[in-house]
């Protein structure tokens, strides 16, 4: 998608993946080769003006090896911050961005002394590789903390106070090598498994206090870091205030309404962040809600016959939790959203 925002720049790209399958090979000359892998690294760099990732589980000595021969952005402290949950959140608190209390766990001796202190119901989670839903565990009981520590494997965690949220929101910002800062208004999140399945832009439960706070937590990482390129901050909405539940250095699933739903999508102003151009306008087009195709492709006819839909299929084989694609449904009423939503639910199976 960053590639497809940005041929129509004039822009030339090249990917670095392991996976000698994946789907950028359909678009452009692909690398496969190991992370570590310095040679390929070396023949992927060959010519390269600037490096950007949209995959946070890189090993960080691969992107501090391409940092010390070409620009890379977003920056590797952001990168570092986000590889690392416990790094991530006191980032939060240095900032003085709220965030659900937590305690460091490096053995079953920290969490069993910890979890009195925050109350349970707790999250236990690895500081490192988890996303969609993985990597964590909730508790519950005190009896259950054994079987939580072993179902992690005992690595390196931290546990959380549980927050019973009213609404999961992201806030997407931009900001370039000069300091300029652009924002998407706030999206409102609904995750099934841990995966995220809709979004809804903007954020119907937002209200201008709280979309305003949400920019502003925002911004205070992208200046911390001098951040270049797409920022999105996922955060707890728990009556009006805002908790930060973790970052992503770059372009984020819950912005892919953009593409249709914004005057400048995130990804063509990512590129825009990372190749010195004037970043555009994320004034939305009207209200829009963005739908995760998971495990399986839908009857394409049926969700182009959705009034305002539009399908995006990545190329990718379906298989159980894995996103394939997504539908985003543009309309400029709320009763031509509600509509086009129940039938695109009825497409997806949802």
């Amino acid at each position: 998608m960053l590639a497809l925002a940005g041929y129509q720049l004039g822009l030339e790209f090249r990917f670095f993946d392991p996976n000698s399958g994946a789907p950028v090979g359909q678009i452009g000359q692909l690398i496969a080769a190991d992370y570590g892998d310095h040679s390929a690294l070396e023949r992927f760099l060959d010519g390269v003006d600037v490096v950007t990732y949209e995959f946070e589980s890189i090993p960080l000595s691969t992107v501090q090896f391409v940092a010390e021969r070409a620009r890379v952005y977003p920056p590797v402290a952001a990168l570092q911050a986000a590889q690392d949950r416990l790094l991530e959140k006191r980032l939060f608190e240095e900032l003085g961005i709220p965030t659900p209390a937590f305690a460091s766990v490096d053995c079953f001796e920290d969490l069993r002394s910890a979890v009195p202190r925050l109350g349970l119901p707790v999250v236990l989670k690895t500081r490192r590789m988890g996303y969609d839903g993985k990597g964590q565990v909730v508790i519950r009981d005190m009896t259950s903390l054994g079987d939580a520590w072993k179902q992690l494997g005992g690595s390196p965690s931290l546990v959380e106070k549980f927050i019973p949220f009213q609404h999961e929101l992201s806030v997407i910002g931009v900001r370039d090598k000069t300091g300029r800062e652009v924002f998407y208004p706030p999206v409102e999140n609904v995750h099934r498994e841990g995966i995220l399945r809709i979004s809804t832009a903007p954020a119907p439960s937002a209200t201008p206090e709280v979309a305003a706070l949400a920019i502003d937590y925002s911004r205070r990482l992208m200046d911390r870091l001098e951040y270049v390129g797409v920022l999105a901050l996922e955060l707890f909405s728990v009556d009006g205030s805002l908790l930060a539940n973790e970052m992503a250095p770059r372009v984020h699933n819950s912005g892919h309404w953009t593409i249709e739903g914004a005057e400048t999508s995130q990804f063509e102003n990512h590129l825009r962040a990372v190749s010195s151009l004037p970043l555009g306008l994320t004034t939305p087009r009207g209200r829009s809600v963005m739908f995760n195709i998971i495990g399986h492709i839908p009857p394409i006819e049926r969700v182009m016959a959705v009034e305002g839909a539009h399908l995006h299929l990545y190329g990718k084989s379906p298989t159980e939790r894995r996103k394939v694609g997504h539908v985003t449904l543009v309309s400029q009423t709320p009763g031509g959203l509600d509509h086009g939503s129940r039938e695109i639910r009825l497409a997806l199976g949802l």
